[in-house]
């Protein structure tokens, strides 16, 4: 060959890098969402692979005999409720923070468990592209929402029971934030050729069902006027559900409350957030409440309604929430309140909170602390508390 030809050669080659460099780095539009990736690249790539070798498992697989519903019915009970040792078969009596080890919770680390795989499986399918993601992802989604021997019917009257007292009642709606990543994972994954419209029509169709739900029962209505985290929660997943199913109508409803309820009616005008500070675990409850409140911002912002900007007269705002918050997760060793009554020793992760708000607002030191902070939490309840873990898919 001669040496034109193999400066050719060399041309060619370069140009056929520089084009798959530049059709990866095109997947990245938001300021840190190129080096988030490139952090969580091993952690997805090996999630995934333990998620590909899962077979689906819905609440259909296991039953309570407290449960007031059937077999397709989540059921979950109040986690700080006990046997009144006075009385062990009479109503159960609160001991708020303190978690019951006793009550029924596998339809609940089901749902985890499946948030957990959908999460995994739409992260590496978005930074690889290989569609033996979403064919797996298929069979789980099609058990939860299709298959009429196993899927979970779309409402939660029977979550947060209380024995003796409730069969069910609205607060266990937090529960259903762990569906959030699945119904961002099928928005994800839908523009794959291999996903097809007769799998995801039903999909859209009992997520539907689902905020038909939450918004019209007594029970969804309940948890939409809930003045805390609870409340925060409802607006975070309807926008996550609404999104995927394109409801305009109920995007806009979420914008407004955001800007009108949640924000005045719970931040302090020092960006802390006052109910949740008076709880036995003012610091994960004040972590949780941020994060839901960032995704909302993250989920709802468009050019024209950036909740992101959006400020108060008075100058509340979401970056306040931040502000406040930061240095307690950068050293939680300076945070002035008492410690939570558990679980104070395994907090923060890498909280949502920060990564989603750097970005907002450019702030690179509040990516750093995300950065070093743990991203791959085992302890279950900080699982249950962190129901944003694969951040790639969010961007």
């Amino acid at each position: 060959m001669t040496f034109i030809g193999i400066r050719y050669l060399f041309y060619f080659a370069f140009c056929a890098v520089a084009t798959i460099l530049s059709c990866t780095f095109d997947r990245y539009d938001a300021p840190f969402e190129r080096p988030a990736a490139q952090l969580l690249h091993e952690q997805i790539l090996k999630q995934a692979q333990w998620a590909l070798q899962q077979a689906p498992i819905t609440v259909t697989a296991t039953q309570s005999p407290r449960s007031g519903g059937g077999k397709h019915d989540f059921f979950s009970e109040g986690d700080y409720w006990w046997p009144d040792p006075a009385y062990l078969d009479g109503p159960y009596m609160q001991r708020d923070g303190m978690t019951n080890p006793e009550n029924f919770v596998a339809h609940r680390q089901a749902m985890i468990r499946f948030s957990q795989i959908i999460g995994a499986l739409a992260s590496a399918y978005k930074i690889t592209k290989d569609e033996k993601y979403v064919i797996h992802a298929l069979k789980h989604l099609d058990a939860w929402f299709i298959n009429q021997e196993t899927l979970m019917n779309p409402h939660l009257q029977y979550a947060q029971a209380i024995k003796g007292r409730f069969t069910g009642r609205g607060i266990g709606i937090i529960d259903t934030i762990h569906l959030m990543e699945v119904a961002q994972g099928v928005l994800v994954m839908k523009e794959a050729q291999i996903f097809p419209s007769t799998q995801l029509e039903p999909i859209k169709e009992w997520f539907s069902a689902y905020l038909q739900w939450l918004t019209q029962h007594p029970y969804g209505k309940d948890e939409m006027n809930a003045e805390n985290n609870h409340g925060t929660c409802w607006v975070m997943q309807v926008s996550a559900f609404a999104r995927l199913v394109g409801n305009e109508e109920l995007l806009d409803f979420c914008r407004n409350r955001y800007k009108t309820l949640l924000l005045p009616d719970q931040m302090d005008k020092d960006g802390s957030f006052l109910r949740e500070l008076a709880r036995t675990k003012p610091y994960g409850y004040s972590l949780f409440n941020l994060d839901a409140m960032v995704m909302i911002c993250q989920i709802l912002s468009t050019p024209e309604d950036n909740l992101w900007k959006y400020t108060l007269e008075d100058g509340r705002s979401i970056r306040k929430g931040v502000e406040f918050m930061f240095p307690y997760i950068e050293n939680k060793e300076t945070w002035p309140l008492d410690k939570d009554v558990m679980y104070w020793e395994n907090w923060p992760m890498a909280q949502p909170a920060l990564l989603f708000a750097a970005n907002a607002f450019d702030e690179i030191t509040w990516f750093d602390v995300w950065r070093d902070l743990e991203h791959n939490p085992d302890v279950e309840e900080v699982i249950r508390n962190l129901p944003v873990r694969n951040p790639i898919i969010w961007f």
